[in-house]
């Protein structure tokens, strides 16, 4: 590792701003998935819309601010941003229902895992993993068993939750990884204008082929549809991004995690929702288990999860 590199991966301690905005961030993130549970309308409907509000904010920063960033493209330089859109797609089908069929403290908790799955995936790519990510993932499955444990005995459909929320992180884990790649050859507006609208596309698809609708629900589900565009997509991952260069990755991606307990703490005050007592544990070591692979990571193995 470069000492360059070393330097930009390093934890450093952010000022008062930096710690308004990041506290504004988990605050935004933490709300999607209680507000999600709220929502009547299609699960589908909700991530075609949120993709297709970023990706529409982002084109005009594109056209007017960065259009000299668009000459010289190939199509073959889109590949990837394509590709992180379609995982992206992926992504959010999985882990959305999984919202209505477990706890949402189980379902926070498990999405999380991303880091976990792509320090595994760059294992398999031949990149020598510290001893702090082996002891991490441990930590995580013991975690994630535990959870799994719990609501076998809760019901069927939670322990399949829990398992949509698990893809949803392996998904997610696909979006980051070809979107860092798509990123050497694209600058982030234009990556996210072209990442965004693909998964809109694909979504839209799929409710074409399923049937479900993607308008005309009440005016109560287009509130909750806008807020959580803003809560998750604008203030969350908008400010997390902002302060990324400022305060670095590890940072960002710790403070990330708190979007578990925070989750947690809306589901009980907005929903009365209150995951089993005997799942606690297990939320716990899956958070915990994250942070020491975050931690530990090197910058081709650390990414950001993706609620």
């Amino acid at each position: 590792m470069s000492q360059a590199t070393a330097a930009s991966w390093a934890v450093r301690r952010p000022g008062t701003r930096e710690v308004g905005l990041l506290a504004l961030a988990v605050v935004g993130i933490s709300l999607s998935a209680p507000l999600t549970t709220l929502l009547t309308a299609p699960m589908l409907a909700l991530a075609f819309w949120r993709n297709a509000a970023g990706a529409a904010v982002l084109l005009p920063v594109l056209g007017l601010r960065e259009r000299a960033t668009l000459r010289g493209l190939r199509p073959r330089d889109l590949g990837s941003s394509v590709v992180a859109g379609l995982f992206l797609a992926a992504h959010f089908a999985a882990w959305l229902p999984s919202l209505s069929m477990t706890s949402v403290a189980a379902s926070t908790a498990l999405v999380t895992t991303t880091p976990i799955w792509t320090a595994l995936a760059a294992h398999l790519a031949g990149v020598r993993l510290p001893g702090a990510v082996w002891g991490g993932l441990v930590l995580a499955v013991v975690g994630v068993a535990l959870v799994a444990g719990v609501d076998v005995t809760v019901s069927a459909r939670a322990l399949a939750g829990d398992a949509l929320a698990l893809l949803g992180a392996i998904c997610a884990g696909g979006y980051v990884l070809a979107g860092a790649r798509a990123r050497e050859r694209l600058s982030t507006s234009a990556y996210a204008v072209v990442c965004y609208g693909v998964c809109a596309v694909a979504v839209a698809v799929a409710a074409l082929v399923t049937g479900t609708p993607i308008g005309g629900f009440s005016a109560r589900d287009w509130w909750l549809i806008a807020a959580i565009t803003v809560c998750a997509q604008l203030f969350g991952h908008t400010l997390l991004n902002l302060v990324l260069a400022s305060v670095g990755p590890t940072m960002v991606s710790l403070v990330v995690l708190l979007e578990v307990p925070g989750a947690l703490l809306f589901a009980l005050v907005l929903l009365g929702q209150l995951p089993p007592l005997l799942a606690l544990p297990g939320v716990v070591l899956v958070v915990a288990g994250v942070a020491l692979v975050v931690r530990g990571s090197r910058p081709a193995t650390l990414v950001e999860p993706a609620t």
